[in-house]
């Protein structure tokens, strides 16, 4: 299977620069995988297409302001640092620009010295190991110095932090967000509940490999970085009572997808823990627990694309894609959302 396969074309101005002022009046595709049948909506009509008994999980990852702007000590050159992966109290993972003249032992300067931190090793695809040396709390002062990480095809500034937030976040530990839980507010999931539609919270810390372009030819070439995740008992029992009862369960993005599809056994059961998950979900691969998705529009020739192609045909997720252009859609991060049934 060619990552050529993947490929869409979208025009530019059809990336969502900023998210919209409700965030729940963003429009919804759906798209019915057994027909093909496609329906234009809103965000709010979701209600319209969950049952009661049926169980909606959400990712509660909380993404932290892991851009961080400074200086060579030695030099007052820029840098840039991304926090990608905490190994160890205060060693990070990190993506540098510019990497070059970051070899191990430079010192970097933030916030005129208020966080400094020593490049220990240079890791995998020239990631840098860093130490951080600072006096008081680490996450006060990254959220006083750090920025969103927003994606790079994102240009415009972002005026308010919680926007690249859910409004369930809590866990704190990605450096991107899971974009599909973006549409829901408060009052949006306490009306689903009303309903009688349970609701499971899961973890996965998003790391940026998830959105690493796929530079294999061959989808199966391509190899995923691991990401953490947990899944506690409570919510593991709720999501296989629902599955029991003739209930669907349905994930809010792809990475509550990942994180189900990668806890449960061949059985269907959903096992409760925690652990590293590197799965990669691609057309061929038989779910095990998930029945519906509720997602954004992803990148062309992405993994993203290929994990929702697995479940709904290659062919009818991009005449999807292509009537979302037709329709003039919003697509990524702050766009539109869809609904695969």
């Amino acid at each position: 299977m060619n990552v050529k396969d993947f490929y869409y074309d979208l025009p530019k101005e059809l990336i969502a620069q900023d998210p919209l002022e409700d965030r729940s009046s963003s429009r919804l595709l759906v798209l019915d995988r057994n027909t093909g049948e496609i329906a234009h909506r809103t965000f709010l009509d979701i209600t319209e297409y969950l049952r009661p008994g049926d169980c909606l999980v959400i990712n509660d990852t909380k993404v932290i302001p892991a851009r961080l702007l400074g200086v060579k000590a030695d030099t007052d050159a820029k840098v840039e640092v991304l926090l990608l992966k905490r190994k160890e109290h205060d060693i990070w993972e990190t993506l540098v620009k510019p990497g070059r003249k970051c070899r191990p032992g430079v010192v970097l300067s933030f916030g005129d010295g208020l966080l400094t931190a020593t490049v220990l090793d240079i890791v995998d695809e020239g990631n840098r190991l860093i130490q951080f040396s600072y006096e008081g709390i680490f996450e006060e002062i990254l959220d006083q110095l750090g920025q969103m990480p927003l994606p790079p095809y994102i240009t415009h500034q972002l005026k308010d932090k919680n926007r690249y937030q859910t409004v369930y976040a809590k866990h704190e530990g990605s450096a991107a967000a899971p974009t599909a839980g973006l549409h829901f507010t408060k009052g949006l999931l306490a009306q689903i509940e009303a309903i009688g539609i349970h609701i499971a919270h899961v973890t996965l810390h998003v790391g940026l490999g998830t959105f690493r372009p796929v530079k294999a030819e061959q989808v199966q070439d391509h190899h995923m970085h691991s990401e953490f995740y947990v899944v506690e008992e409570s919510e593991a029992e709720k999501i296989n009572r629902t599955k029991a009862a003739g209930g669907r369960v349905i994930c809010v993005g792809t990475t509550s997808c990942r994180t189900l599809e990668s806890a449960t056994g061949e059985d269907g059961i959903l096992k409760a823990g925690s652990g590293w998950t590197d799965i990669f979900i691609y057309p061929g691969y038989r779910f095990k627990i998930l029945d519906c998705l509720i997602t954004n529009f992803h990148l062309p020739e992405s993994t993203l694309i290929m994990l929702v192609s697995a479940l709904a045909g290659r062919e009818q997720v991009l005449h999807a894609y292509e009537e979302a252009v037709k329709e003039r859609y919003r697509f990524f991060s702050f766009g539109d959302a869809m609904f695969i049934k």
